[in-house]
């Protein structure tokens, strides 16, 4: 019986275990389908089949709603009509799926408060995704928008410390 019993939990413990991984398998799925399709291709109408309707995407100042979500993604297609972002790297973990991944395009269009430059920009950036009942429900990201706006060329790229000099002025003293 004391056989039966330990065998019974190993079985039950190695089921944990798959459910777990495929669970995790899943929700890398729908991240990378969630990046290529929507996110990089401009597809907008599956939203409503990749994200929970009370999505919330916690900013560092305030948290957005899927609909204003949507419209800053609108924003970034409308800027950067050729944009292409690339999930490099998936990692899950639980129900938290975290994406590396490299935006890139031109700048030939306006939107999100950006002026059309015609040059070409390269960004990467970290997005973390809490999936529950296979939707995306909470997100956090980060990406450097200085770097960004220095390759718009619509930020000076001269260093600004106080320790940062011109070397060439300094040769000349």
């Amino acid at each position: 019986m004391k056989i039966i019993s330990i065998i019974s939990t190993c079985l039950f413990l190695l089921a944990g275990v798959i459910f777990a991984s495929s669970l995790q398998e899943q929700n890398k799925a729908l991240a990378k389908r969630a990046f290529e399709e929507l996110l990089s291709k401009g597809h907008f109408e599956l939203a409503e089949q990749l994200y929970a309707k009370d999505f919330v995407n916690h900013g560092i100042h305030r948290d957005i709603s899927l609909e204003e979500d949507q419209a800053a993604l609108k924003g970034w297609h409308q800027a950067f009509p050729d944009l292409s972002i690339v999930p490099e790297k998936l990692i899950a973990d639980g129900d938290q799926v975290a994406v590396y991944w490299i935006a890139r395009g031109t700048n030939t269009g306006t939107g999100n408060g950006l002026p059309a430059t015609g040059k070409k920009a390269e960004q990467s950036g970290i997005t973390i995704w809490r999936i529950v009942d296979g939707k995306i429900k909470e997100e956090w990201s980060a990406f450097d928008q200085l770097s960004l706006m220095q390759q718009l060329g619509l930020l000076d790229q001269k260093p600004t410390g106080a320790g940062d000099t011109d070397a060439t002025a300094r040769k000349k003293e």
